[in-house]
């Protein structure tokens, strides 16, 4: 293998460590020695890439921006129509099985983190506004004849209601079921006009 390629093969290992540690012990256990720990090296090739707790945040949340962006983009392709494509997208934003669950409480997590660290919330606004113009775009697709303030309002509207429901099914997943989340989901597209084939209003 190249040196290149062995540096790249590292910097790969390195990031699923981090998601690990993320996903299996939270944000608060994200330490250069959990991440070590996780990618089976050294402390001293963890900080060889990240020399400080505050690099691999930024990196973790990064990270998480773009895997969920990596996925929306897969559902998408793969939606049989624009307001499908939509569903699918929100859907995959609320808590409904235990990947998402981890997803939501690291996303909780960092937003924690960033209040206090001025990198952290410019990043946290960047990929927060990046999603917004994501939504804004699928409810466009999804009713083309909209006026572009109604397509900004309804776009608000649906993210607001599945961070919400993300957050509260990640702290308390018992009154929160998946099924109940996707009935939420639906009756939203459903009072938004945007209905589609499969969705269960009631």
């Amino acid at each position: 293998m190249s040196p290149s390629a062995d540096r790249a093969a590292q910097g790969e290992a390195l990031s699923r460590a981090v998601w690990d540690v993320l996903a299996q012990q939270g944000l608060e256990k994200l330490t250069v020695r959990a991440v070590a720990a996780a990618a089976g090296c050294t402390t001293g090739l963890v900080m060889h890439r990240f020399p400080n707790r505050r690099a691999l945040l930024l990196h973790a949340r990064q990270l998480l921006h773009d895997t969920t962006r990596e996925r929306v983009e897969a559902l998408e392709a793969a939606a049989t129509s624009p307001r499908a494509a939509l569903r699918g997208v929100l859907h995959q934003g609320m808590a409904t099985d235990p990947e998402t669950t981890n997803w939501s409480i690291v996303w909780l997590g960092f937003l924690a983190a960033a209040v206090a660290d001025a990198e952290l919330i410019g990043m946290h606004r960047r990929n927060n506004r990046a999603w917004r113009q994501r939504a804004e775009r699928l409810v466009a697709a999804a009713a083309p004849d909209w006026p572009v303030d109604q397509v900004g309002a309804v776009a608000l509207g649906l993210i607001a209601m599945t961070e919400g429901v993300a957050a509260l099914a990640a702290a308390d997943p018992a009154a929160y079921p998946a099924d109940e989340q996707e009935r939420m989901l639906d009756a939203a597209l459903v009072a938004y006009g945007l209905g589609c084939e499969g969705s269960r209003p009631s």
